[in-house]
């Protein structure tokens, strides 16, 4: 049975982490009111992108001068996938749960005796990648440095994608992050940007008539790219509100158990005390 002065300690120390939980959840919270906002300005943006890459890909009269960003290079054997994770953790199931659906994928993939091709974009993701996974990644990203992930961040991963397809390093793009829906709720997401998908959850999908000029192919040839940059920036936004919702919940349950945990010791201190104050 633990001393009194064991239990007094014990009692102390959870408090102070008590206050460090509840102290992490009031930063979340303050910092998931910008990144909510961020993330839910970014969706029209980003669905409208795709919504205009469709229907000029429906006005596409000869199929064999599109650009390959938008139909591919006809086959399907080589996979890469973009992990959009954190760089810190005590965020909860956030970053477990992007690993989760990417390894499905991953084993998907494998079965089907298709190549494979990751890059990490977060410490955390590769960390739990590494172990079954570590021959298949070609490269990690890391912007624990950053404060503040910029679009020019996601352009430069965007322009070493189209890099690797120029290259013919790869038939299918695919990227892997959290969708913000509310703080108890952030949806893992697959979302393919090459060849050019429209998997957004918008009800506009039907065509509309547009006059282009210059042509639809000339229009294409600069706006895939940056869509490509758009979805991985419009993941960042999302992972980014993701985070601090499971972040700010996770705290609050740390926070919760810290409590009921003192109570619990409180009792067995104040019993012991009197036990042998009797004695």
């Amino acid at each position: 049975m633990p001393s009194l002065d064991d239990l007094r300690k014990r009692i102390t120390s959870v408090k102070s982490t008590q206050k460090i939980t509840k102290a992490m959840k009031m930063v979340a919270a303050a910092k998931l009111r910008r990144a909510q906002e961020m993330a839910e300005k970014g969706r029209p943006y980003s669905d409208k992108m795709n919504l205009i890459i469709q229907n000029l890909s429906r006005s596409i009269n000869d199929p064999a001068n599109a650009p390959k960003l938008l139909i591919g290079t006809g086959e399907d054997k080589t996979h890469l996938c973009i992990v959009m994770t954190a760089d810190r953790g005590l965020c909860g199931g956030f970053n477990t749960n992007i690993c989760k659906l990417a390894k499905n994928y991953f084993n998907k993939i494998i079965k089907e005796s298709k190549n494979l091709k990751i890059i990490t974009v977060g410490t955390k993701g590769h960390d739990q990648l590494k172990r079954d996974y570590n021959k298949y990644i070609i490269k990690k990203i890391s912007l624990k440095d950053k404060k503040k992930i910029s679009f020019q961040d996601a352009e430069s991963i965007g322009k070493e994608i189209v890099k690797l397809f120029q290259n013919n390093e790869f038939d299918k793009c695919i990227i892997f992050f959290n969708k913000f829906k509310n703080v108890m709720t952030q949806i893992p997401q697959v979302h393919q940007v090459i060849p050019a998908k429209n998997d957004s959850d918008q009800k506009e999908d039907q065509p509309s008539s547009y006059e282009y000029e210059p042509e639809e192919e000339e229009i294409l040839e600069d706006l895939l790219p940056k869509n490509i940059s758009t979805q991985i920036y419009k993941g960042f936004l999302e992972n980014s509100a993701s985070e601090q919702g499971s972040r700010m919940t996770a705290m609050d349950n740390a926070t919760r158990n810290a409590g009921d945990l003192v109570e619990k010791l409180t009792i067995n201190y104040n019993r012991s005390r009197q036990a042998a104050i009797t004695k």
